[in-house]
Parts: C-alpha cells; sequence; structure tokens
C-alpha cells in the first residue's frame, strides 16, 4: 500500500529493489488492493509479478466504490456485478489469469452475504481466483461466509497494540482453519520506535488517525519505550518484538498467521523478516500483555 499512496513520497526504484530482496530472502504473499492508488499499486506491481509468477502468491482486493475519478469515495460495494467487474479490471492490471487470493475488503451489510461468496465462489470455479478471503469481519460473519465457500485467510488488525480479535475472531479462525493475515502488525509504524507526530507529512494518512494526534501520540510514545526496553534486552529492535509476540500470539491461540509490515526499504525489510527467528520468552509476553489497553486513541 505505501509504494503507491497514504504513506507520503516514495522512492519507486528502492520500492522495486525491496520487492526483489524480499523474494529473494523467500518472502512469497504480496498484498495489494484496487483502491491502493485506486489501480495504481497493482500496476505497479504488475512487471514483478509477471516476472516470478511461478514464485509470487499476489492477494488483491475489492470492496470499496473508490476510483479515479472518485477518489474521495469511501462507501463500500459487495454486490456480485461490481465485484466481478472488480476482479477483471484488477486481472487486467496484474497482468495474470488469475488471481491467488481475493478479498472482500470490507463487508457491505446492504448485501447479504450469499451474494456476495456466492459470486466469488463463480470466479473460483472459473480459474480466475484460486482462494477467498476476507477483511475485518467478525466471527460470525466468518463462519456465516466460510459455510458458504472455504475462506483461506482473513486480514484484520493484529498487534501489541490492538487486541481486540483475539476474543471472539481468533479462536473461530483457529476452529476453522483460516490463516490470518494481521494488517499493521507495527501499528502503522508506530512499534517501530520512529518519532511520529509533528514528522509526519501532511499528505500523510496517519495525520488523521487518533493515535498519531497531538492529544495521544505522547502517551503512546511511552509504550513504545517500554517496548524498546524489552527489544533491547533480546538483542532486537521493537519492530522484530512486535512481529516476534505476534507469531508467538498466533501458536499459543492456535492460529496460522502471516503478518504484512508492509515496508518501502530493503533495511527494513531485512530487520522485519530476522523477527521470524526470534522467540520472546514468557517474562516479555508478561510484560507486553498490559500495553494493548493503555492505548490512546481508537485504532482506524
Amino acid at each position: 500500500m505505501g509504494m503507491s499512496e497514504f504513506y507520503g513520497a516514495t522512492d519507486e526504484a528502492e520500492s522495486r529493489a525491496t520487492l526483489e530482496r524480499a523474494l529473494e530472502l523467500g518472502v512469497t504473499l504480496f498484498d495489494t488492493a484496487d483502491m491502493y492508488g485506486m489501480g495504481a499499486n497493482e500496476t505497479f506491481l504488475s512487471p514483478f509479478v509477471r516476472a516470478h509468477r511461478d514464485r509470487v502468491l499476489i492477494a488483491t482486493k475489492f470492496g470499496y466504490a473508490r476510483s479515479p475519478e472518485r477518489p474521495d469515495d469511501w462507501s463500500l460495494n459487495n454486490r456480485p456485478e461490481f465485484m466481478r467487474a472488480a476482479a477483471e479490471r484488477s486481472l487486467r492490471r496484474l497482468g495474470v489469469d488469475t488471481i491467488d487470493l481475493y478479498y472482500m475488503h470490507r463487508r457491505d451489510p446492504a448485501v447479504p452475504l450469499e451474494d456476495s461468496i456466492g459470486a466469488m465462489a463463480d470466479l473460483v470455479a472459473e480459474g480466475k481466483i484460486r482462494w477467498l478471503g476476507l477483511c475485518a469481519v467478525d466471527a460470525a460473519e466468518l463462519r456465516a461466509a466460510h459455510a458458504l465457500h472455504p475462506i483461506a485467510a482473513l486480514q484484520s488488525e493484529w498487534s501489541i497494540f490492538t487486541r481486540d480479535i483475539e476474543r471472539e475472531v481468533i479462536p473461530a479462525a483457529a476452529e476453522l482453519g483460516v490463516t490470518v493475515v494481521p494488517y499493521s502488525p507495527l501499528g502503522r509504524g508506530m512499534l517501530t520506535g520512529r518519532p511520529f507526530g509533528a514528522t509526519l507529512g501532511a499528505d500523510d494518512a496517519r495525520q488523521n488517525f487518533p493515535r498519531f494526534s497531538a492529544e495521544n501520540v505522547d502517551a503512546n510514545a511511552r509504550l513504545v519505550e517500554r517496548i524498546e526496553g524489552i527489544a533491547t534486552d533480546m538483542g532486537a529492535t521493537p519492530a522484530q518484538l512486535a512481529l516476534a509476540w505476534l507469531y508467538a500470539q498466533a501458536a499459543e491461540l492456535g492460529v496460522a498467521c502471516v503478518p504484512i509490515p508492509g515496508t518501502r526499504k530493503r533495511a527494513r525489510l531485512e530487520e522485519n523478516l530476522a523477527a521470524a527467528l526470534l522467540r520472546p520468552s514468557e517474562a516479555a509476553i508478561q510484560a507486553l500483555e498490559p500495553l494493548a489497553a493503555a492505548v490512546q486513541g481508537i485504532a482506524v
């Protein structure tokens, strides 16, 4: 996402080098959406995906009505005809015959799940999609969708700072065998330990997120300092600890987990991947336990 929009200016050459380095280091799942850059991110990824099609799993999404003609239209549309048209556009932009993992980006409650999932399943039968995914649904919606057609993955926000899905959604995913793909596992960058607040550019979407607001960012930064201290004791960075915590938490809760940190730089990529080898101690995990309840600002 950040390679095309939302987090300020980006270096296209470095972004492309980061994609190649990721594949070189064993990363195979690459996540985009039709609304990231209003199609631009899929187009950006196309040369990379096509050059390595036998090694790359490409995930994309539909559901937002946003388009170059209506950039401020954040309404949802899960109607079958909208989904089919969106899928065809994504296939063309990506330059592939099949989307490996196709997500409903957000649930439109005005459209019955039977209609949306049924239409997505039709595309599976046609060979245009391999697996179905959902984003940010509750446990009941996940169960209902899975009863209509197997759901391979659920993408929701999950991190040291955002843990509400652990109450009902994670147990449902574990029971159904659905892989959880945490987005913003680094708290939209906050858990990297970088200073934020006044340092965010005017075109950075985080300016609008409550956790980064002037009244909340200092309190949240103090929580990050506690994470930094624990990470230092482990010989790790706070970002590495945040990702290692996710892997440990997923294992504890019995669910498969593939976080998507979403970096734009090779150095950060390498830092993040090293987290897969870390094993936080029980003391470290217990020290992190109360932090989510202390976070200021509702997640967006």
